[in-house]
């Protein structure tokens, strides 16, 4: 018998070294350190702006600025915003009315029932994110203001234009956030999927909803470039009727700052400071809102 030459065995392969414990202990507070940096470089950028604003604009705040408008002689001191508060408030208010029931029952129907049509409304609504909001103005001025003239009804028009992809994008998101056991749980009780969105899927989903909206809201009010071709501004008494040339904050403000006058700077700040307040106020009722709405749906 002739013996066999056994089968040659292939030497196991090195494996790299692996970095050692301190090595990795090194690097992880680095990284640590460098994001901790950049968070507190951001956070302090953020309290810098609102201490500087509040700083200038408490100087010339007063009871008067909210309830006088501004004077006639724009380098005269005194007066207030007045119609610049319930301007922004009533052209946001139209904003928020035509755009939030379009934008949450087009978000409903890319995360509920999608189809070819979800990816054309996702394509258009990053095109709308994306336009700049001064082409926006354009846009409505040139279907709306040239045929019918300024008007807060312009500017809210514009300013629903600007919401509606952001209303969108966080109510999709947080849609998707829902559990689907919800949803099939729902549907093995035999309730209908339309029931099922309006009484399971909504309400677990409002808190984030309600934040999307008041944060598109919050948006919507620091706008200026689109009003200025839309709303126009109106300095020389309050308007209320939303058919006719408006003033806004944001306008008021863009308007006395660009001014020469110490006077009308002043007053700039002073409505910055109460823009800034406006949507605090309104982001704190969000919260809360939302707050209750999730107490509720888990009862």
């Amino acid at each position: 018998m002739t013996a066999t030459a056994p089968a040659p065995t292939s030497s196991p392969r090195k494996l790299p070294p692996l970095p050692s414990t301190a090595r990795r202990r090194a690097v992880n507070l680095l990284m640590h350190g460098v994001l901790g940096a950049t968070m507190a470089a951001t956070v302090a950028v953020l309290i810098w702006v609102l201490f500087y604003v509040a700083a200038q604009g408490l100087r010339y705040l007063g009871p008067e600025f909210l309830t006088q408008t501004p004077p006639g002689n724009p380098s005269s001191p005194g007066g207030g915003f007045l119609n610049g508060i319930i301007g922004s408030l009533i052209t946001t208010g139209i904003a928020t009315a035509l755009s939030v029931p379009v934008a949450v029952s087009a978000a409903i129907y890319l995360v509920e029932y999608g189809g070819r049509l979800a990816s054309i409304t996702r394509f258009l609504t990053d095109v709308l994110v994306g336009i700049p909001t001064i082409v926006t103005g354009a846009l409505v001025y040139a279907v709306w203001v040239v045929f019918f003239g300024f008007s807060g009804i312009a500017g809210g028009i514009a300013l629903g234009l600007i919401m509606l992809p952001l209303v969108i994008r966080s109510t999709e998101e947080m849609l998707r956030l829902v559990p689907h056991e919800l949803r099939e749980a729902s549907l093995a009780l035999g309730v209908t999927k339309a029931r099922t969105i309006v009484s399971v899927v909504l309400p677990t989903a409002s808190s984030g909803i309600i934040t999307g909206i008041m944060l598109a809201v919050a948006r919507a009010m620091g706008e200026t470039a689109p009003l200025l071709l839309t709303a126009l501004g109106n300095d020389l008494f309050i308007e209320t009727n939303p058919d006719k040339r408006m003033s806004t904050l944001s306008l008021q403000i863009f308007g006395n700052a660009i001014t020469g006058f110490k006077a009308a700077q002043a007053r700039a700040w002073a409505g910055a400071l109460t823009l800034v307040a406006i949507v605090l106020l309104l982001t704190v009722a969000a919260r809360l809102i939302a707050r209750r709405s999730a107490v509720i749906s888990k009862r």
